[in-house]
């Protein structure tokens, strides 16, 4: 069975849990290890490089993220539309030529849009995620406030399943390019560090 056919025929995400953990708690650095490049370089508690993202364009169609050892994990587009959402298709593995998408057999597993307070009566939520582009009712919400890195990822019964939050160590308080992702079991990490790409594209 590839990846494609179990995100198919499991449209919930993938359980990460170890056992005796709660939740996954990674910190988010908001620079690439490449030098020439923006980007993300993820660290696990353990000290591990989990996740990296490495961009060569500042306002860029496309997002690749990869796991430590350099794999396409999921890759984001952003959609064409001449209205003001900024709309995005996840896709699982690496997705090229996507120019001619439609013949594809990749279908993107979610929509992400950025919520726009003027036609929505909470200013507090960022984002909303769907599982079809024609679906009504969200799958997923973001609220808070990107910028302050104090975000939370809520389900449809908004039981809070991940969360960006400032990091703390000894009293010291790191600098927003330095954060924490908080990821609660049942809930994928790789999909919540997507959602924090996609956040740092529509709120940067």
């Amino acid at each position: 069975m590839t990846v494609h056919e179990e995100h198919q025929e499991q449209p919930e995400l993938s359980k990460t849990k170890t056992q005796g953990d709660l939740c996954t708690s990674l910190t988010v650095w908001r620079k690439s290890l490449i030098i020439s490049c923006n980007g993300f370089t993820v660290i696990g508690s353990d000290g591990s490089l989990v996740y990296r993202v490495d961009n060569y364009m500042g306002r860029p169609k496309e997002l690749i993220l990869m796991d430590g050892s350099g794999k396409s994990i999921l890759t984001m587009h952003r959609k064409k539309n001449l209205r003001l959402v900024d709309t995005w298709l996840v896709y699982v593995g690496e997705v090229v030529d996507y120019c001619t998408s439609a013949k594809s057999s990749e279908k993107p597993i979610f929509y992400v849009k950025k919520c726009i307070n003027i036609l929505h009566g909470n200013p507090n939520v960022l984002a909303y995620v769907y599982r079809q582009s024609s679906d009504k009712r969200y799958a997923y919400m973001i609220e808070g406030s990107y910028s302050h890195r104090s975000c939370k990822v809520v389900d449809e019964t908004k039981r809070v399943v991940a969360e960006i939050r400032r990091k703390d160590a000894g009293g010291i308080s790191f600098s927003l390019e330095v954060f924490l992702l908080i990821v609660q079991t049942g809930f994928d990490p790789g999909f919540a560090m997507a959602l924090v790409l996609l956040l740092d594209q529509m709120f940067s």
